[in-house]
């Protein structure tokens, strides 16, 4: 199933109206009972100053023809955060032409995997849009799961978080992770509305998983680029770890996920021991 964009905008504009309450707002509030939770239609474009049959016409995807003036404005009046806003104004926007490739993702760099295996100290690995895993350092393996052992097919990010209950026990509050996968693939969909690989992904994980097709109902959206999670590892217990994503300068649509615990920390302690038994698993030549 390909993204229906104007659909999309729709469902995201309704979802964030929904949320928000008139008199947070400054808006009077009427004696007369409300059918749907949140701001109506009117009393959006009233703080947005735009005409209701505009705003209308944008919430129906009637048009894909609006100005960024006016978007910002709904973005304003929605409390928009700085993902949604862009996510608002690419759902809004004429798409450009889709490119379609026949032959696949090019292979990796040798140089980008010789980079990746003289990481040591710190678990990482690369990933595409999708959250398919690409490679892997031995300490990623060793702190998220065996990539190696899996599948091509299984080895992916979203899927292992919903579908492995090895990774739903992994992650100290699963339900934040889960909630950040889904915002970053709902994200990612809107920019590639024709990728039939991500189509494919969604509809998989909405088929498997009734946690999934919530999340995804909710049209939650994140670009979460660095931040922290909690592991409760079966070898070395409870560990705090931040990461940070860096994207490949000549392949965006790659990026190196790296995993760091604060300096002297019980959960740097952790990661060195984790590192340790790596290092008595692995044969010496």
């Amino acid at each position: 199933m390909v993204l229906d964009r104007r659909a999309e905008l729709g469902e995201f504009l309704r979802s964030r109206r929904a949320r928000l309450r008139p008199e947070e707002l400054g808006l009077s509030v009427y004696g007369q009972r409300r059918r749907v939770p949140g701001l109506r239609r009117e009393e959006l474009a009233l703080l947005a100053g735009v005409s209701v049959d505009h705003y209308v016409r944008l919430e129906q995807g009637r048009s894909l023809h609006f100005s960024a003036e006016v978007l910002d404005a709904v973005a304003q009046a929605l409390r928009l955060d700085a993902a949604e806003r862009a996510h608002l104004h690419r759902l809004a926007s004429p798409a450009p032409s889709p490119v379609v490739t026949c032959g696949g993702r090019r292979p990796l760099r040798s140089g980008i995997e010789r980079l990746l295996s003289s990481i040591q100290d710190v678990p990482a690995y690369l990933v595409d849009r999708n959250t398919t895993v690409l490679a892997w350092n031995q300490l990623g393996a060793a702190l998220i799961t065996d990539f190696g052992a899996l599948p091509p097919g299984q080895r992916n990010m979203a899927r292992l978080t919903f579908l492995d209950e090895g990774m739903r026990s992994l992650y100290a509050d699963w339900p934040a992770r889960a909630r950040d996968l889904v915002g970053f693939l709902r994200l990612d969909a809107a920019r590639r509305p024709a990728d039939p690989s991500t189509a494919a992904l969604i509809d998989e994980l909405s088929a498997a998983s009734s946690e999934f097709r919530e999340l995804w109902a909710e049209h939650g959206v994140k670009d979460k680029g660095h931040g922290r999670y909690r592991y409760r590892h079966p070898l070395v217990g409870e560990l705090e770890l931040a990461f940070e994503t860096l994207r490949l300068p000549d392949d965006p649509g790659v990026a190196l996920v790296m995993h760091t615990a604060d300096e002297g920390s019980p959960s740097h302690t952790a990661l060195q021991l984790l590192a340790g038994w790596i290092g008595q698993r692995t044969p010496v030549d």
